[in-house]
C-alpha cells in the first residue's frame, strides 16, 4: 500500500533513470516515505489493533506514544493511519470512516490554537466556515463533546510534539486526555511525546490515571535496528560495502539511537563519494569522514571548547528537559540536578553564585535561551544545542563522557 504513495515511486518519472547513488540519496532522506518500516512490527500491530477497535465500537480513548527523538514514532502512528484510511476507502466492513486532524506542537505558536485547529478540521462539512478564536473554538469542543452527534463519524486527533503544547495550567493537555472519556464525544486522541511520565507530571498522578491512557514506549533502536533500517531502504542498490552500514549504525547507536542521523551520515557518505572522480562504493572510511563532517559543526566545536562545568551545565539541562518533559525549566532546577551530579560522581561542586555566571556566559553564546530580566532561581531557560551535538562533544570528554555512559540506556 505503501508504494503506491511514496515519493520514491514518483521521483524524475520523466527523467532517464537514476543512478545507484542518485537513488540510495533519494531513499535515505529522512522524509522519504519506505515500502516499509522495519524494526516497528510490535508497535505497528499494537497501535493498529488498539485504534481499530475503538473506531469499529464508536468509542472514545487515547493512546499516549512516548519514546526519544528519531525512534520511529510519528512514522509508525502515521503509517497505521494511512492503512486505515485505505481500508475505509476500500469500504472495508470492518473500519467505518472517519476524519484525521493531526496537530504538530512545534508548528503552533500558542498551545491553545490547538483548540481552533480541531474545531476547523471538525467543522469541513459546515457552510460556515468563518474562523473562530482558541477561546471560542474551546466552547463549541465543549458542546459537541458533551451532546450526542447527528453525524455518527469519529475523529482521530494526532498530537505530535506534545510537550511543546505544555502550558501553565495544563488545560490544554486535560482538555485533549479528558474529551474521549465522554459518551458521545467519538474522538480518539493519539498523543505523541519525549517523555514517558509527561502526563503524571503536568496533569498529577490522580487526574492521569482516571484517563485510562493506553501507554506505548519506543525503545531508542539498537544498532542491529539501525542497520536493518538503512539496508531495507538500500536494498537492491549497491551503492555501499556492507561493513560501511554496520559501521555508520554502531556510530550511531553509541550516541542516541536517532534513525534520522544515521539515514543522514549514510546520505552525506553518498554524497562525498559523487564528488571524488574516480567512483567506487561507500566504505568505512568515507562514512567515518560523513561522521567527523557532521560533528564537527560550529556547534560541536563550540561545546568542546567549554569549561568542565559549562559542559556540565548544558548537560545537565538536556537531562532535566528529558526527564521533565518541558523544553523550558528553571535554573534551580538545573543548578541542583548540576550540584546533585558533582556530589554523586566526587567533583567539587561549583557555587550558585558560579553556576548563575555560567548560564549567564551560555545565554550570551546563544548555547542557552535565558528569560531576560531577572537572575534567580526561577529564571527560565531553554537548551539552544540539538541533544546530539551535546552528546556528540561531552563524549570525548574524559570525566563528563564518564557521567554519559549510561545517558540513553
Amino acid at each position: 500500500m505503501l508504494s503506491d504513495i511514496s515519493p520514491l515511486r514518483k521521483v524524475n518519472h520523466d527523467a532517464s533513470p537514476l543512478s545507484s547513488y542518485e537513488l540510495a540519496r533519494e531513499r535515505l532522506h529522512v522524509s522519504a516515505i519506505p515500502d516499509s518500516l522495519p524494526c516497528r512490527e510490535d508497535e505497528f500491530e499494537e497501535i493498529s489493533g488498539y485504534l481499530e477497535s475503538a473506531l469499529q465500537e464508536g468509542t472514545g480513548t487515547c493512546i499516549y506514544i512516548s519514546g526519544v527523538p528519531g525512534t520511529g514514532k510519528t512514522a509508525t502512528v502515521l503509517e497505521v493511519i494511512r492503512g486505515l484510511q485505505y481500508r475505509s476507502e476500500q469500504e472495508d466492513e470492518d473500519i467505518p470512516a472517519f476524519d484525521f486532524v493531526e496537530i504538530n506542537g512545534m508548528k503552533l505558536t500558542d498551545a491553545n490554537h490547538a483548540y481552533s485547529l480541531l474545531w476547523d478540521s471538525l467543522n469541513h462539512d459546515s457552510n460556515n466556515k468563518k474562523k473562530v478564536t482558541p477561546a471560542h473554538a474551546l466552547e463549541l469542543l465543549e458542546t459537541r463533546f458533551s451532546d450526542e452527534q447527528e453525524n455518527g463519524k469519529t475523529t482521530v486527533v494526532l498530537m505530535d510534539e506534545l510537550d511543546l503544547l505544555v502550558t501553565k495550567k495544563q488545560t490544554v493537555m486535560y482538555n485533549f486526555f479528558e474529551w474521549p472519556n465522554r459518551p458521545h464525544s467519538k474522538l480518539i486522541v493519539v498523543a505523541i511525546a519525549n517523555t514517558m511520565d509527561l502526563p503524571e507530571r503536568m496533569l498529577s498522578n490522580k487526574i492521569s490515571s482516571r484517563m485510562g491512557l493506553k501507554r506505548i514506549n519506543f525503545q531508542a533502536y539498537s544498532h542491529q535496528q539501525l542497520h536493518e533500517i538503512v539496508s531495507s531502504r538500500l536494498k537492491g542498490i549497491e551503492a555501499f560495502e556492507q561493513d560501511a552500514v554496520e559501521f555508520a549504525a554502531r556510530k550511531v547507536s553509541a550516541v542516541s539511537g536517532d534513525a534520522r542521523r544515521a539515514l543522514d551520515i549514510c546520505r552525506r557518505a553518498v554524497e562525498i563519494v559523487e564528488q571524488q572522480s574516480t567512483k567506487k562504493t561507500v566504505t568505512i572510511g568515507i562514512v567515518n569522514q560523513a561522521i567527523k563532517e557532521m560533528f564537527s559543526s560550529p556547534s560541536v566545536s563550540f561545546i568542546q571548547s567549554l569549561s568542565l562545568h559549562q559542559k556540565l551545565f548544558l548537560v545537565s539541562v538536556m537531562q532535566r528537559v528529558r526527564q521533565i518533559g518541558l523544553a523550558e525549566i528553571e535554573f534551580g532546577d538545573v543548578a541542583q540536578h548540576h550540584l546533585h551530579t558533582c556530589q554523586w560522581n566526587h567533583l567539587e561542586p561549583p557555587t550558585t553564585s558560579d553556576l548563575m555566571r555560567i548560564c549567564e556566559s551560555l545565554g550570551q553564546a546563544r548555547a542557552l535561551v535565558v528569560e531576560g530580566g531577572r537572575l534567580d532561581l526561577g529564571m527560565r531557560i531553554t537548551l539552544n544545542l540539538s541533544d546530539e551535538d551535546v552528546l556528540m562533544a561531552c563524549k570525548a570528554d574524559r570525566i563528563v563522557g564518564r557521567l554519559l555512559v549510561n545517558f540513553n540506556k
